[in-house]
């Protein structure tokens, strides 16, 4: 058997947690993290943030893994539930499924973040009705070296034991008042290396942060993009994490941690900005060219799909299938949709919306 490389600590950790450092970016980021909040709610219908940032953050995830796809592709992947699309794009997919998993069980279950709802995650993940490792052998490695870098503990009681504390670690009060952003960071150091998946840690790990805010009270909805930050930071990242366990010394992560959640607090309220501008010009010009096409359940489905089809729009409007077809069609050829043709179905894009998130990507 391997023998561990580290050894994981009580929760919270011992040593300076709450340095002056740290606590002045805490502040940062609650402040942008507040203004997010702040704007997301005044949304009118929050499936519209849920919907398509989720993805975003999905998007984000899934490339720290090497698992790249496109707007184009992911979108198309959510459209249809028939098995189409890459195999990048149907991973992405199923990490918004299991984001959204875990949201809904977190709110059934009033707050609390559960072993049972990670696993569940999990489980939509990878398609799989496993759990925690069972066996050892686990070791993460150099992806250009092949060298041995960390070895989480190896038998199943011990991933238990450990998960078992960071339940209660993340379910109970904050001990000594400690900030929930800093409690974020730690907790995340804490499930990256008991490692407790065979696969997928990373991803279930950063959908935990999202939820985390959420349960805290930081967010209404999990639409943080805080992938984004760590993708465009990847090496920083590992490194950090490594050093942790190397020198046990927080301040580094820490510090890297809150700088994520302050800049994405920004990238993300320039989204929620720039989706309720596209909104308020499309109200408008819907209302006046097409009235008899207009209402806001039509706008809010717009934009909670960026790829729309007669189905969802027959749903959310709740009207027949014909006059589904007949508003989407007019908005195509006034140019409020573009209309594309997939076997035989149709399916309408939303370009300044579609245009909104690839302009993210090429930033």
């Amino acid at each position: 058997m391997l023998k561990s490389t580290y050894a994981i600590p009580s929760l919270p950790p011992p040593g300076a947690l709450e340095t002056v450092a740290v606590l002045k970016q805490s502040a940062r980021a609650h402040r942008y993290l507040a203004e997010l909040k702040g704007r997301a709610a005044a949304m009118p219908n929050p499936a519209i943030l849920i919907n398509t940032l989720a993805l975003q953050e999905a998007k984000a995830s899934s490339e720290i893994e090497n698992i790249v796809t496109t707007q184009d592709e992911m979108f198309q992947a959510s459209l249809f539930e028939a098995n189409i699309g890459s195999p990048a794009a149907k991973e992405v997919g199923r990490y918004s499924e299991a984001l959204r998993c875990g949201f809904d069980r977190m709110v059934e279950q009033q707050g609390i973040l559960s072993n049972n709802s990670i696993i569940a995650m999990f489980q939509i993940l990878k398609r799989t009705d496993g759990g925690f490792r069972e066996t050892p052998g686990t070791a993460l490695k150099n992806d250009q070296t092949g060298e041995i870098v960390y070895v989480p503990p190896q038998s199943g009681n011990e991933v238990r034991q450990h998960m078992t504390a960071l339940e209660s670690f993340i379910n109970e009060g904050l001990p000594h008042d400690l900030d929930p952003l800093i409690k974020m960071a730690i907790i995340h150091h804490q499930f990256e290396s008991i490692h407790p998946f065979p696969d997928g840690n990373g991803r279930i790990g950063r959908i935990i942060n999202v939820l985390y805010l959420v349960q805290q009270g930081l967010l209404e909805f999990p639409i943080l993009c805080l992938s984004r930050f760590i993708t465009r930071n990847k090496s920083g990242y590992y490194r950090l994490l490594q050093q942790v366990r190397e020198t046990g010394e927080w301040d580094d992560w820490l510090l890297y941690m809150l700088e994520a959640v302050a800049e994405t607090s920004v990238t993300t309220l320039g989204l929620v900005d720039g989706i309720d501008k596209l909104m308020l010009d499309t109200k408008h010009r819907i209302r006046s060219e097409l009235p008899r096409s207009y209402s806001q359940e039509l706008i809010n489905n717009l934009f909670a799909h960026p790829y729309t089809r007669i189905e969802f729009v027959q749903r959310d409007l709740e009207v027949t299938r014909q006059t589904a077809a007949r508003h989407l069609d007019r908005l195509a050829e006034a140019g409020f949709l573009i209309k594309y043709q997939a076997g035989r179905s149709n399916y309408y894009i939303n370009k300044p919306l579609f245009d909104l998130f690839t302009s993210l990507d090429e930033a």
